[in-house]
């Protein structure tokens, strides 16, 4: 039986779904859910990410979490972490950076939460040399300092919908009314965990909230707030949600988020606001929401590309201004990614960002 099927059966016996519960199940089936069954990244996958393109991408993630740990007294042990790291590459370019760091590797406990069988295979041939650990979730990171980096891992995490209508909500769902998946609406009701929108919204308007989040982000920051460390956030979306950004992915191109479920990725946009008020509500400072390219260019990308554009030639000199150009430009992912830092409320936030 296909996923689809699976779903539509599920939702014959107890009624529309959520757009998260849908979202869970195309993406996280044990067996038949899109992470659980392909390595989605690169030309032959579905969508390419920031560390894929270039080696400077996380080369300066490294230096900035680096210059954060030595900031904060060069903790020892701590975990250097990342969420949801695809094929391991922005790892492994963060610790190519860093090497020359005196005391960072011999004090790191490298962890992947990773929940893909496939990418954790990817993931260990690529840090073969390191030693590191995987888990489920945050809550089996080790009690210590911890230096994380989530790159691309929150547009993942499944989403509510719901669209305004009057002083109430009406949650969209998917349901099957004509014997094929459909969109729906439930009727209007109140949600008082969205009453604050209801300042900045008008009838009609979608909102998206994500309460897979929450968990997340209050173990990442409960643990930097109690041991010490920095995470760096870095995904697409703006400070506060507003519309329909839920989208399917195949092959590099968009398609129907109902038409093959767990054939295709599905992405939301972040809304930052949220994860901040749940950071600094579990103790943890966060710096100024920053568009992915300032980040860049104040961490030196462009000097950085200079110098590896110097020494090369012909087609290799121009991949490097071609990627340059896609990790900082405006009309390329400059402007669409942004960058949060969380820190300790006594610290200073990662290099490249501002409190």
């Amino acid at each position: 039986m296909s996923l689809k099927d699976q779903i539509l059966s599920r939702i014959r016996a107890d009624g529309p779904i959520s757009v998260a519960s849908y979202m869970n199940d195309c993406l996280l089936h044990p067996t038949l859910g899109y992470y659980a069954t392909r390595d989605p990244l690169g030309a032959k996958g579905d969508f390419i990410t920031a560390p894929e393109i270039s080696q400077m991408f996380g080369e300066l993630i490294g230096l900035s979490l680096a210059q954060a740990w030595m900031d904060q007294g060069s903790p020892a042990p701590f975990t250097l972490a990342e969420l949801g790291p695809g094929r391991g590459t922005l790892m492994a370019d963060l610790l190519r950076a860093t090497r020359a760091v005196p005391g960072f590797h011999a004090a790191a406990h490298i962890a992947f939460v990773e929940r893909s069988l496939p990418l954790r295979e990817l993931q260990g041939k690529a840090l073969a040399n390191h030693d590191p650990s995987w888990h489920e979730d945050m809550d089996a990171l080790p009690d210590q300092p911890l230096f994380l980096i989530a790159n691309e891992f929150f547009d993942a995490l499944p989403i509510r919908q719901f669209v305004r209508a009057g002083p109430h909500w009406r949650e969209r769902r998917v349901g099957a009314p004509d014997g094929d998946l459909m969109i729906g609406l439930t009727d209007p009701a109140p949600y008082p965990a969205l009453d604050h929108r209801l300042n900045d919204t008008k009838d009609g308007d979608l909102v998206e909230i994500c309460p897979a989040a929450t968990p997340v982000i209050t173990a990442l920051a409960q643990r930097i707030g109690t041991y010490g460390g920095a995470a760096l956030i870095i995904d697409y979306g703006d400070w506060r949600s507003l519309g329909d950004t839920l989208q399917a992915l195949r092959a590099h191109k968009a398609a129907d988020i109902l038409s093959t479920p767990g054939d295709a990725d599905l992405t939301a946009h972040v809304d930052f606001e949220a994860l901040a008020t749940v950071a600094n509500a579990a103790g943890c400072a966060h710096s100024r929401l920053t568009t992915q390219g300032v980040f860049l260019e104040r961490l030196g990308i462009t000097a950085r590309a200079q110098r590896l554009a110097s020494v090369a030639t012909g087609e290799a000199q121009e991949n490097l201004i071609t990627a340059h150009r896609r990790l900082t430009h405006p009309t390329e992912m400059g402007n669409l990614f942004k960058t949060l830092g969380l820190y300790p409320k006594t610290a200073t936030p990662p290099p490249g960002l501002e409190p």
